[in-house]
């Protein structure tokens, strides 16, 4: 069967990029509001009774969860992508993540339930990275392989606009809630409303995922019976290079955007004595320049390659490690500002073109458990603690130490892409 058999027409590529960054929208956006109220609001709610601290280490630790189950919920989901199909595996995981996040919403709190209340939320946050963790693979096969040949980095990197956009909707509601209440008021209840207003995004994502259909891929797959049993063990059995090198090429990544996100936020409402309303703008025109350079770099991986750009790309963040410092711990308003900017611009650089990049080492077969499971294992190893660990690095020996643990981990991610360099398998372009 040729290209041009199964290749849809271009409005349902339209439609099929349009629900791919709908869904991830609605799971990142939901995905933000837990880690804003992990700072702003879990550690007095969930976690009382010792310093402030203290009770946002333990609130970031309940934050990691999401991150330990993401690779549960890409070998489950991944499971019936690879067997069933992209289309019914995407609406099962936005809906396990949208249900999750409302839940949250709508939990007693430690004073009403007691330890219940943070052992609930827990509960939730697991969900919520069971969801994303079936979701982000599948949304950027749905792009890739509805994608003509030499625009592969192009669509991929519709599914990743989903991560400032969510990051702008949540970061928003925020501060609207402020505006329009008291403190007191937004403790109360205020704080609940973006969690339990997730339901309105949730159904817009159901209603435009359950219009598209199979990609061109995959219905190739079934043709030529090249389906699997058992994708997380064909995985692991014949690509654990590929597993290991994906892995380690999305660490910097993560490791960049929580430092610039949860890490920076508690850091500068705490030890640097900015209030929400002041850093939480700040922080939004950061996130202006992610979304910015994620389609810059896809045309940028488009032309010169995937791993040309990432590469390139890391070696300026661990140059940026070198700097953080300087920057964010100046305290002055022009170099927190400088700070944002430059580290959500790198962002963008090294996210628009890893979705494409991670996908594409792995055969049609296993490729949705492939490409969920390396950008989760990477999501653990760089994100899972970051926010915890940066905060002890820095209370401990300062900032200097938080850019050091960034170029590290760029470091590391260089080598991996340069591995990656030598894979090759079907579907590349």
């Amino acid at each position: 069967m040729t290209d041009a058999a199964v290749s849809p027409p271009s409005a349902s590529k339209r439609r099929v990029l349009f629900a791919s960054l709908i869904g991830t929208t609605i799971e990142f956006y939901d995905f933000y509001i837990y880690a804003t109220a992990a700072v702003l609001v879990f550690p007095d709610l969930f976690f009382p009774g010792g310093d402030r601290m203290t009770a946002m280490l333990a609130s970031f630790a309940t934050f990691s969860i999401a991150f330990f189950a993401r690779p549960v919920g890409a070998v489950v989901f991944g499971h019936f992508g690879d067997r069933v199909g992209r289309k019914a595996t995407l609406v099962a995981a936005l809906m396990t993540m949208g249900l999750s996040t409302i839940a949250i919403g709508l939990l007693p709190t430690w004073h009403s339930v007691g330890v219940m209340a943070p052992l609930l939320l827990a509960l939730c946050r697991f969900g919520q990275g069971l969801g994303l963790g079936g979701e982000w693979g599948g949304a950027v096969l749905l792009a890739t392989e509805n994608a003509p040949p030499g625009k592969k980095a192009w669509f991929g990197m519709f599914p990743q606009l989903g991560a400032p956009i969510g990051f702008i909707l949540s970061t928003l509601s925020f501060i609207v809630l402020g505006q329009l209440m008291n403190e007191g008021q937004f403790m109360a209840w205020g704080w609940r409303i973006p969690f339990i207003a997730s339901a309105l995004l949730v159904i817009v994502g159901l209603w435009m995922r359950l219009k598209i259909t199979e990609t061109p891929e995959f219905k190739r797959a079934i043709d030529r019976a090249e389906r699997v049993q058992a994708p997380a063990l064909t995985l692991v059995a014949h690509h654990k290079f590929a597993l290991l090198t994906g892995t380690l090429a999305g660490l910097a990544t993560f490791v960049l955007f929580y430092l610039m996100t949860v890490f920076a936020l508690g850091w500068g409402t705490t030890a640097m004595g900015y209030t929400r309303e002041q850093f939480l703008p700040i922080q939004l025109l950061g996130v202006c320049f992610f979304g910015l350079f994620i389609p810059l770099a896809a045309l940028a991986a488009d032309r010169w390659g995937q791993g040309r750009t990432l590469l390139a790309t890391t070696v300026a963040i661990a140059l940026f490690g070198l700097i953080l410092a300087p920057l964010f711990g100046s305290g002055g308003m022009v170099g927190v500002i400088a700070f944002f900017i430059i580290g959500f611009s790198l962002m963008g650089c090294t996210y628009g073109p890893l979705g494409a990049a991670l996908a594409r080492p792995f055969p049609t077969a296993v490729r949705y458990t492939g490409a969920s499971m390396t950008f989760n294992l990477a999501g653990i190893l760089g994100a899972s603690l970051a926010p915890y660990a940066a905060t002890w690095l820095a209370g401990h020996y300062g900032l200097q130490a938080v850019g050091a643990y960034l170029t590290v981990a760029a470091l590391l991610t260089a080598l991996a892409l340069i591995d990656m360099g030598r894979i090759r398998t079907e579907g590349e372009g």
